[in-house]
């Protein structure tokens, strides 16, 4: 990891280690939680790409809305959304996000800027561009950023939203996470382009591409993006290249790729790996600190199994009531 210079206090900075390994332990126990049988319906973990949200979310308030995609638990819980509400969800709890009735894929956490998990591939990219038209004929100052994935490039929405987005300077982030695989296909085996950003500068705006494993890197990019956004100046297209060390679901027989190109992702690319080593080096903590932190992460995922076991199934005769508005 590259020394940046950021404006971030040290315990701005340990605060976003802990909002990572809060999503890796959140995640990894959902895992656990789908192959025992206490959560119903796929489960798509985000294990390897937890600085992109975390970096990005440094910048927003509560009030900016994000929106994200089936692999999105990372997102929703950088922008502040409750673990146990959250767990709750995915184990089809009354007191989950959507009332048990969303699960893993389709949770919304409106009170944190969350407008919800899209997923159908990049369909959360044209509801944000809506926030952001809203918002700016409002007059507000807020951000709407839209999370896709590499495999949403090939979705014409994509362009309809980008060309929108630039024609009335929407303030939009667009931020693709590149993992390498829409499901099981690489990325250059669908993507014609090679130089992604230069799609956003088909359209008239800036679109820049970067390392996603280094949290300061994504804080230090979605910056100027976000910025950019805040000040009516138009959307933004940030590409972060980043890894997904977990198949496209839990339980997936990965056939696409070696176990070796794995572990050497996670030994080379880990991002809170990466974090962890340049805050030590950095003398903004030492291994017990580090140990304090991430032992305070995992007695709060702990603590989010607890709350969703305890809670109450949803009523059978109630299956119906959030159907129609």
């Amino acid at each position: 990891m590259s020394k940046i210079e950021t404006d971030l206090s040290p315990e701005i900075q340990l605060e976003m280690l802990k909002t990572m390994l809060k999503i890796r332990y959140f995640e990894m126990t959902a895992g656990s939680l789908y192959k025992r049988g206490l959560l119903k319906g796929g489960v798509h973990a985000c294990i390897g790409q937890e600085a992109i949200p975390v970096g990005i979310s440094a910048h927003l308030r509560t009030d900016d809305y994000i929106t994200s995609t089936h692999r999105g638990h990372g997102h929703h819980i950088a922008k502040g959304a409750d673990v146990k509400r959250l767990m709750a969800e995915l184990m089809g709890k009354e007191t989950g996000y959507c009332k048990g009735r969303g699960g893993s894929m389709h949770v919304a956490a409106f009170e944190v800027g969350s407008l919800g998990a899209f997923p159908i591939v990049a369909a959360g990219v044209p509801c944000a561009v809506g926030a952001a038209f809203s918002m700016m004929h409002q007059g507000k100052d807020q951000v709407a950023v839209a999370y896709f994935g590499d495999g949403a490039l090939g979705q014409g929405t994509i362009y309809e939203a980008f060309n929108l987005a630039s024609v009335l300077k929407l303030p939009v982030v667009f931020v693709c996470e590149n993992n390498c695989f829409a499901v099981s296909t690489r990325t250059e085996a669908t993507v014609a382009l090679k130089d992604i950003p230069s799609f956003a500068a088909s359209f008239g705006f800036t679109g820049v591409r970067e390392n996603g494993q280094d949290v300061l890197n994504v804080y230090k990019t979605a910056r100027a993006a976000i910025t950019r956004a805040r000040e009516n100046q138009g959307p933004t297209l940030l590409y972060f290249d980043t890894y997904r060390f977990e198949g496209h679901y839990f339980g997936e027989p990965e056939i696409y790729r070696t176990r070796e190109e794995v572990q050497k992702s996670r030994d080379e690319l880990d991002p809170i790996d990466i974090f962890s080593a340049y805050l030590l080096d950095a003398g903004m903590m030492n291994k017990q600190s580090r140990d304090e932190i991430e032992i305070s992460a995992r007695a709060e995922i702990e603590e989010a199994i607890e709350f969703a076991k305890q809670s109450p199934d949803p009523n059978p005769e109630e299956f119906a009531k959030y159907v129609y508005a």
